[in-house]
Order: structure tokens, then sequence, then C-alpha cells
């Protein structure tokens, strides 16, 4: 049934434009919108989505709050440092419209659950961290045909796009490589001004209502540049690349690739700081001992240094972290495990540097 003038009041909370009318909330309260990342990006669009009246909005983030992250990530407050940002997303978004239905995926986006996740959704925006993610992201958009919207920041600069839609390009089209490892700032090194990301977060969520809506200028075949320091924007178009692997073929024949796995960081560091290893989701080995970690529990999962040889088949397969007290005991793990070919860095400082920021 169509919304009446008093359900449109309590859904929407907004003055009705006469470009936008009851027929653009409606497909707004329709709309299943699946937010990957609840951090700096996601953080700003999911509140706007969900005070604007999407009808679903999905979440995904394995990560937990750290209170380096509370200068962007402006959905939690201090007092949530270590809690689930996808189950706090959640809570926050069902408190501001209670007729939105928030679901929250408590996990890290995989080839193996890519697919599932997204299959119920009609538009996903991509505020991840990592080329990784970035890019099964876009392919698993070409597989189900979802329009994508992507955004990224660095520093005082950010950039947004609307891909995956027909005959328009997809992330693979803008760059068909990820960047080298010395041609990327590290994860330790690289940084961002905060309301940076509430700029761009809300701009994905714009863009998301003129995609659901129907209305505008979707940025689709562009893209847009904000340089904060200068407060200068600037728009690009970018074409749909006719040889582009992903998106060049017939849908019926896309799939996802065999492997997501890239260098995001410098291989040649043993090192990062518990910032990176929040920024990055990776997964994480607690290699202390058992009193130490019941004294003071990790997220990790908890194998001994003497155990690490006998256990190593319970290792991630993919790229990981490991923490100890102090960080000399991780670092001997990183050399034992990098001889056997296994990707993995330090956290410096170990559990002590997370006790005092904390």
């Amino acid at each position: 049934m169509p919304l009446q003038p008093e359900e449109m009041q309590r859904y929407s909370r907004q003055i009705l434009l006469p470009e936008f009318g009851i027929a653009g909330q409606e497909r707004l309260k329709k709309a299943r919108t699946l937010i990957i990342g609840a951090g700096g990006l996601g953080s700003p669009a999911a509140l706007y989505l969900a005070a604007m009246g999407v009808g679903t909005i999905g979440i995904v983030d394995n990560d937990n709050v750290a209170i380096s992250n509370l200068h962007r990530q402006i959905l939690y407050r201090e007092s949530d440092v270590g809690e689930s940002k996808a189950a706090l997303a959640k809570k926050q978004l069902s408190g501001i419209n209670p007729n939105s239905t928030i679901i929250a995926f408590e996990k890290r986006l995989t080839p193996e659950n890519a697919i599932g996740i997204l299959t119920d959704f009609d538009l996903v925006l991509d505020g991840s961290d990592n080329f990784s993610t970035r890019y099964l992201v876009n392919d698993t958009c070409l597989v189900l045909g979802i329009p994508l919207i992507s955004a990224s920041i660095l520093r005082f600069e950010g950039q947004l796009t609307v891909l995956c839609t027909d005959d328009g390009p997809c992330y693979r089209c803008l760059f068909p490589q990820p960047p080298n490892a010395d041609e990327a700032p590290s994860c330790a090194e690289a940084g961002v001004m905060g309301a940076l990301a509430g700029v761009m977060g809300t701009m994905m969520a714009m863009e998301a209502v003129k995609l659901l809506a129907k209305i505008g200028e979707p940025l689709a075949g562009r893209l847009l540049l904000y340089d904060a320091l200068s407060a200068n924007v600037r728009t690009f178009t970018v074409n749909h690349d006719p040889t582009c692997p992903a998106c060049s073929i017939p849908l019926s024949d896309r799939k996802l690739f065999d492997s997501y796995e890239f260098d995001d960081c410098n291989d040649t560091v043993d090192e990062i700081t518990w910032e990176a290893f929040q920024e990055h989701h990776l997964p994480l080995i607690d290699v202390r001992e058992e009193w130490e970690f019941a004294s003071t529990p990790s997220t990790g999962k908890l194998i001994p240094l003497g155990s690490l040889l006998d256990r190593i088949q319970e290792l991630p397969n993919e790229a990981f972290a490991i923490v100890c007290a102090s960080g000399i005991r991780s670092l001997r793990a990183v050399t034992i495990l990098r001889e056997r070919g296994i990707k993995v860095k330090s956290i410096r400082g170990g559990m002590s540097s997370r006790i005092d920021q904390q």
C-alpha cells in the first residue's frame, strides 16, 4: 500500500521536495542497501540512509571499535571501545529509525561468503579500506548485477564514483591492477582527516538516494575527486574498458577471480601498529601463554609461541597479525613463519601498547 502522509512523516522525518515526492520515499522504503565497512565512510552513510527511510540496511564489518577510530567513525563512542562495530551500528541505526530493518554481518567479506551476503541487496556502498576487499566487492556486484558506490579517503583527499551500472565502468576499469606496495603509503603511515570521512560518506549516501529514488544524475561514468585543503572538487569521465576481464563479459558468464590476495602493506616491514591492524581487519593470532591471555584477553586465537609450529595448520589462510605482551615474542614468531613463506606481521608494542592507548 502507498505510504500515507502521517506514515511518511513518521517513517522519513524529512520534508518532501517536489522533485522527490512520495514515490521517491516509497522507493527508499522498499530498497535493500548493503554497506561494506562500518568505519569512517560507512558511519555517516549509514546514519543518513537510516534517517531518510531506507527500508533495509545491511552492515558488513568484522572489526571492533578502537579509540584511534573515533575521530572519524561517528557511529561510536569511547564507551564502545572493544565492541563489535556491526552490532553497535545495528543498535544505533535502529534507534534513529525503528522503521528500517538493520542487518548486521559480523564477519569479514571473503570470496566464500561474498555472493551469499550480497545476493539479497539491490545497491552496495563500499567503504572498505583495502584493495582485496574493493576488488572482491566489485566482482561480486558484477556477478549479481548490483550497482556499486565506491569511495576512498587518504589524508586530505577523497574520491567517489558509481560503478557496475549498465554499460558503465567497474573498479577494474579504473584500476586494472592494485598499486605495488612501494607505490602506496604503508599501513602504518596512512592517515586521514576525520571530517573528510564525513564529507565523503555523506556523498555516498547522496549517490545512494539518487540511484534508489531515481532522481538526479548519479556519478556513473564519472570520478569525483575532493581536495579538502583547497576545497577543490573535480570530476573526470571514466569509460568502460571493453577489454576489462571482469565487466566486458556477459552477465551469465561472470564469476569471481581465483585470488584476492594483494599486498596492501609493505611485506618487507615486520611490524604494524594497532591502528594499522584495526584499519586492515587482519585476523589475529595471540602467542602469549594461557595465563597471560586469561588475565588480559585479546580478540585473537591463542596459540602460545612454543606450540606455534605444532599447530601451524590452525593459522589463517591469508595475511594475518601476531600479538604478544610487548612485541618481542611476536617478532620471533614472524621470523619463524616467514621462513616458511607465511604472510604475517607483528603488532608493535604488543598488548601493553593497546592497553596504553585505551
